[in-house]
């Protein structure tokens, strides 16, 4: 499509058409799926980061379980997941961290852990409420063109204003299920993260050298 001597591609130019026919409601639209993209792709690097946290676990536990505090610190030297971070903070002070201390450490990383998690729930919950707006008032518009005289005669007013409900509605349902399956992923790392992290800490509160217990 050309358009004041500019070339658009065909499926460029489609996109501005179909965004228009949306109406307002497109413009929230897009702003929810720009930011939800963003989380997710923000949450998808952290998890990478955090990738083989089940194997780092096991190795972790079973230094502490066989009493050496020294070589699960020693390993998690050059490590920087979570699990990693957890040894080093509780294996900084001298002799066995509390129970206190343990889940303090915990719960100091957890908002790390499920960091926008509430935003992607609002997100996937907003989405479809915003699409459903768009049908309503996409759909008032019509019935309006339709009240306002005993014959139409142009069809494509009245067309415009049901592209309005299907186009909103079709954009916002996409957005929450691009989200959602990468939210239920990231919730389900983090819950299991932090079932690993308050094992690991108990494990750090009991575990330490032979002969080094009080």
């Amino acid at each position: 499509m050309v358009r004041a001597g500019r070339y658009d591609p065909p499926m460029l130019a489609s996109i501005a058409e179909i965004f228009r026919a949306g109406g307002w409601v497109m413009y929230p639209l897009l702003a929810l799926s720009l930011l939800g993209g963003t989380l997710v792709v923000e949450r998808a690097m952290f998890w990478l980061m955090n990738a083989g946290n089940a194997r780092r676990f096991g190795l972790y536990l079973a230094d502490l379980q066989a009493g050496n505090r020294s070589g699960a610190i020693a390993r998690a030297r050059d490590d920087r997941g979570a699990l990693a971070r957890l040894v080093r903070m509780l294996g900084s002070s001298e002799g066995f961290p509390s129970e206190g201390v343990a889940v303090a450490a915990v719960e100091s990383l957890r908002p790390p852990i499920e960091r926008f998690g509430a935003t992607l729930g609002v997100i996937i919950a907003a989405a479809p409420l915003l699409g459903i707006l768009g049908t309503v008032t996409g759909i008032i518009e019509s019935f309006d063109l339709l009240g306002e005289a005993t014959t139409v005669s142009d069809p494509t007013a009245v067309a415009g204003g049901i592209a309005e409900a299907l186009y909103t509605t079709a954009f916002g349902l996409t957005i929450a299920l691009l989200v959602v399956f990468p939210h239920a992923l990231f919730r389900a790392r983090s819950e299991r993260t932090l079932a690993r992290l308050e094992a690991l800490a108990g494990a750090m509160a009991d575990a330490g050298e032979p002969g080094s217990r009080n």
